[in-house]
């Protein structure tokens, strides 16, 4: 057999995987990771074992690992020498200053929009909320989750910024791991769902204040929640109760 193709690479054990069909599959099984750490089925310092995932996913390590790899680069999870990767816990100064920028960059972001909005923004705004209306009542927060996302997604390109869009999307995904300690609780996917017709409304009155306050509060809700909970269960009482007593 001739040498592998420009769309082929050899594994370390030497099999060819086609490149496209490797990426679709890598870029699958990220979202999936993604998706369990945002819903919580993953939690904050959960290990994340390499033959576990191999199991799982059918696939081979080198594959893992660069899964792995992204969801680091996303600042999703951390690999710590001696110990492997787990779920990242941001401690509460770090989702403080996260949120701070995302405040500032979505609201400069609404702002734009609001001045370029068009009915035809609108329109496609409605249909997918429409469809975020329907995860909620149906209580699935997976479907909530992807819908929110392509939500989101679509407003924010409104502004016309592809750079500001980009750092919009980069710093909401650094957040993915603090909205785990609240998108499953059907009064937040209530309250999302509720402001998400706010801010469609806001955009049609030409509102600008009360977009800017809606976008603002619709943000800080799972902040608030993970710091609240990171504090319940990792505090300095907590972990010096799990040492050892010490002799007089």
């Amino acid at each position: 057999m001739g040498a592998a193709s420009s769309n082929e690479h050899r594994g370390p054990s030497g099999e060819v995987t086609h490149g496209r069909s490797a990426q679709r599959a890598l870029h699958s099984i990220v979202g999936q990771l993604e998706e369990d750490i945002v819903l919580g089925f993953l939690h904050p310092r959960e290990r994340l074992v390499e033959d576990a995932l191999i199991e799982r996913f059918q696939i081979r390590r080198y594959a893992v690992r660069e899964a792995l790899a992204q969801l680091e680069r996303l600042g999703l999870v951390e690999r710590l020498p001696n110990r492997g990767a787990q779920v990242r816990a941001l401690t509460p100064s770090e989702v403080e200053d996260i949120y701070a920028v995302r405040g500032i960059l979505e609201t400069a972001a609404a702002s734009e929009v609001l001045r370029r909005i068009t009915a035809d923004l609108i329109d496609r705004l409605s249909q997918l909320q429409r469809l975020h209306d329907q995860a909620t009542f149906d209580g699935d927060p997976r479907a909530a989750f992807r819908s929110n996302i392509e939500f989101h997604r679509a407003f924010f390109s409104g502004c016309g910024n592809g750079q500001l869009v980009e750092a919009i999307e980069q710093f909401g995904q650094k957040a993915h791991c603090i909205r785990s300690f609240s998108i499953t609780r059907q009064d937040y996917l209530e309250r999302s769902r509720k402001e998400h017709w706010v801010i469609i409304q806001a955009l049609q009155d030409r509102d600008e204040p009360k977009l800017i306050a809606t976008c603002r509060d619709h943000i800080n809700v799972a902040r608030d929640a993970y710091i609240e909970s990171y504090r319940r269960r990792f505090s300095p009482q907590r972990d010096l109760s799990l040492q050892p007593p010490v002799d007089g």
